[in-house]
């Protein structure tokens, strides 16, 4: 059985990054086609397959100005001669064109989110610009159908959490099966907290790591924010002294981050909440908004609240209650999260021999 995994872009390592590698462990003769690739960000897993990029990929630098032209790009893979398509999505990775004869799995994170749920969000609020207002609409119209029309061509969607479960069938009437996604919570650990606390998130805006950046300033809390994205600079310009930006850490600089903070805060509504369970992994709470997929991944260790708003009184709850938490606890909360449950779960879906 020849294998092809489609990821929408390989330009980092992230949640969906870590299931593409995963799947490659399921997979260990497939091949991998992404609309952008930059092999000096990725694991060398990864780098060791045979990885085709779209004819895209030279403009990587700018992908997020390229969602018009993406769906082209991908229908432009040659996937002539495989057996298994599993797409990996959250953009438009599973609009490629497979055999008729081929089975094709899509692992869905997400629909897209600035298509779907956060529209109004992205047309009214996150883009500032008038004139990308202006484009906005009428290329998401377009787009909204290509998507639709496309989850016809998936044989059958697995969901990241329940809540992306119910995304899926609110944006393409189609069942799925819900399988976590894979956490290393074998590797992290824990150490006793120094006086800051953390966010591990792509800087983008549905994050709403502007809140927490807020808040900090005008507390004088320590915040340390570790990642990267198009928000860097206006996140900058809102953060006072107590706000430190790390951008990527190495994975061993990532662990000692968490191992060594407060607790882990998650500002905005996640699809599942990969940085959550590694935050329970490390022995640490998780303050959340408590929305999405969040509820699934930090239901062992989560302090929730309710509206953006409220972070200020969630961390005030949560030191009256510090020493309530017991990392012991929090670490045995997200077992149920580890990779061979998930390569398990995933080799009865794509009816693999064990």
């Amino acid at each position: 059985m020849r294998a092809a995994i489609v990821h929408y872009w390989l330009l980092g390592m992230r949640g969906g990054e870590r299931v593409v590698e995963a799947l490659c462990r399921l997979l260990p003769e497939a091949d991998i086609f992404t609309l952008f690739y930059r092999p000096d960000r990725v694991s060398p897993l990864i780098r060791s397959r045979r990885v085709t990029a779209s004819f895209l990929d030279p403009l990587r630098n700018h992908h997020r100005w390229l969602l018009p032209l993406m769906p082209v790009a991908l229908e432009h893979f040659d996937l002539r001669g495989y057996d298994l398509i599993v797409s990996s999505e959250s953009g438009p990775a599973k609009g490629v064109v497979a055999p008729s004869a081929a089975r094709h799995v899509c692992y869905c994170h997400t629909p897209m989110r600035y298509l779907w749920d956060l529209y109004p969000a992205y047309l009214h609020e996150f883009t500032r610009s008038s004139w990308k207002r202006a484009l906005l609409a009428p290329l998401s119209s377009y787009l909204r159908l290509w998507d639709y029309a496309s989850a016809a061509r998936v044989d059958e969607f697995v969901a990241n959490s329940r809540h992306v479960e119910r995304r899926i069938w609110k944006t393409y009437r189609r069942e799925s099966r819900v399988i976590y996604p894979p956490v290393a919570v074998e590797t992290f650990y824990h150490k006793p907290a120094e006086d800051y606390y953390l966010i591990v998130a792509g800087l983008v805006a549905y994050k709403r790591i502007d809140i927490a950046v807020r808040l900090f300033t005008q507390t004088g809390r320590r915040l340390r924010v570790v990642g990267d994205g198009p928000e860097y600079g206006a996140l900058r310009g809102l953060a006072g002294k107590s706000v430190e930006f790390r951008g990527r850490l190495p994975e061993e600089e990532l662990r000692e981050a968490y191992a060594r903070c407060r607790a882990l805060l998650i500002p905005g509504e996640e699809d599942f909440g990969l940085a959550a369970v590694e935050a329970l992994a490390s022995g640490k709470p998780v303050i959340a908004l408590g929305r999405g997929g969040v509820l699934e991944s930090a239901a062992g260790g989560g302090l929730f609240y309710d509206q953006p708003e409220g972070l200020g009184a969630a961390i005030d709850r949560f030191e009256r209650m510090e020493s309530q938490f017991r990392p012991e606890e929090l670490q045995a909360s997200v077992r149920r999260f580890s990779e061979p449950r998930f390569a398990a779960e995933m080799r009865e879906v794509l009816s693999l021999p064990r």
